[in-house]
C-alpha cells in the first residue's frame, strides 16, 4: 500500500501582482498630477510661513496690474463666485493675488466679494516660502 503524498506544492511569491499594483498607482499619481489647472507662467505668488497653505483648483487670480481672471478669462468676483456656485461649490471665497499686486488692488477684489456676493468667508491664497 502506498502512502499517500502529503507534500504540497510550492507555490512561487506572487510578484506579478505586486508590480501590477506599483504600475497602477505610478499611473495614476501621473495622471492626478496633469489634471490641475496650471497657474499663469507669469503669475509670482504671494510668500507666507504658514505649513497649511494649499493651493486650491478654482481662485480668483488678481494680476500685477489689479486684472482680475477665472480659469484663464477675465472674470469679477460675482462671475467668479457665481460660476463656482452654479458647479455646487460651498466653500470660501478664494482670491490669489500677484506678488506683485498692489495692496490697494487686492482690498478692492476682497471688497467686491463682500458687496457683490454671499460669500461668507474670503481666503487670500499664498505660497509656503522655503526658509
Amino acid at each position: 500500500m502506498r502512502k499517500p503524498n502529503t507534500r504540497r506544492p510550492r507555490q512561487s511569491e506572487p510578484t506579478l501582482p505586486l508590480i501590477n499594483i506599483v504600475f497602477l498607482m505610478l499611473v495614476f499619481f501621473l495622471v492626478a498630477a496633469q489634471v490641475a489647472r496650471p497657474i499663469d507662467g507669469d503669475l509670482r505668488l504671494v510668500e507666507t510661513d504658514d505649513p497649511n497653505v494649499v493651493p486650491p483648483a478654482d481662485v480668483l487670480v488678481v494680476h500685477q496690474d489689479g486684472r482680475t481672471m477665472w480659469r484663464g478669462i477675465p472674470a469679477t468676483p460675482r462671475e467668479a463666485f457665481d460660476g463656482l456656485a452654479a458647479e455646487g461649490y460651498v466653500g470660501p471665497a478664494r482670491i490669489l493675488p500677484d506678488r506683485d499686486a498692489s495692496a490697494r488692488d487686492v482690498m478692492n477684489v476682497v471688497r467686491a466679494f463682500q458687496r457683490d456676493t454671499d460669500a461668507e468667508r474670503i481666503v487670500i491664497v499664498t505660497e509656503r516660502a522655503l526658509k
